[in-house]
């Protein structure tokens, strides 16, 4: 029985020493390595309801963006079922409220119809995230071979000092100011994550099943026992 423990307790710590972020805090994702990283949350354009002219003068926009931006991003879509249990539990309240029979039931049956079309359709909500990095530290003179070989090494986890964060922190805000003017010259709507939204968005990430049934705590709200 010992022998089991330990094999699970060192699988576990072992399962720990990979996973990249260190923490979040300031709106800003610290990285294991020390690296930084902020998340802007991008609107859609719904481009086939656009004319000719505005696909193509977007297309050219889009394209101009990705030949003058001077720093790496990572464009993530992600794609989740639609989540309209709020919509439901609204519906509900209000179907209790009426004192007409007939929209009683009618409003009854709405709500049967949306849950069967969402169930049916499997209707995705689609959001977009750009990431936006920032690193102190220069890998130009590291090999392929080093590189490649701590791609597949436990990160190392090199805990920042606060004059050293908030350094880095401005060097990071510059960046992110950089990208979202380039990006909302396309047409569309930018918005920096604070800490709470990234929490969510890592921990629904990560968690996609269990976070469907368990929400977060809004982290305002937590109350540190001195």
């Amino acid at each position: 029985m010992a022998e089991k423990k330990k094999g699970k307790k060192n699988s576990s710590v072992s399962t720990q020493q990979y996973l990249d972020i260190l923490e979040i805090k300031d709106d800003v994702v610290v990285m294991r390595d020390g690296t930084l990283r902020a998340v802007l949350l991008v609107s859609s354009i719904n481009f086939a309801l656009k004319s000719e002219d505005e696909q193509n003068a977007i297309i050219s926009s889009y394209i101009s963006f990705l030949n003058n931006i001077s720093t790496p991003i990572q464009i993530v879509i992600q794609s989740r079922d639609l989540n309209i249990d709020n919509y439901i539990e609204y519906l509900k309240v209000k179907e209790k409220e009426q004192t007409n029979r007939l929209l009683k039931i009618q409003t009854a049956e709405y709500i049967e119809y949306i849950k069967e079309l969402v169930s049916i359709g499997k209707i995705m909500n689609k959001k977009f995230f750009v990431v936006v990095p920032y690193s102190p530290f220069s890998d130009k003179h590291k090999s392929f071979l080093a590189q490649l070989s701590e791609t597949f090494k436990p990160a190392t986890i090199l805990r920042l000092k606060e004059a050293k964060f908030n350094k880095y922190k401005e060097s990071l805000s510059r960046r992110v100011d950089s990208v979202a003017s380039a990006l909302m010259s396309l047409g569309v709507d930018v918005k920096q994550m604070n800490t709470q939204e990234l929490i969510e968005l890592y921990y629904n990430s990560y968690n996609p099943e269990t976070s469907k049934n368990q929400l977060l705590v809004d982290i305002n709200k937590i109350q540190v026992e001195q």
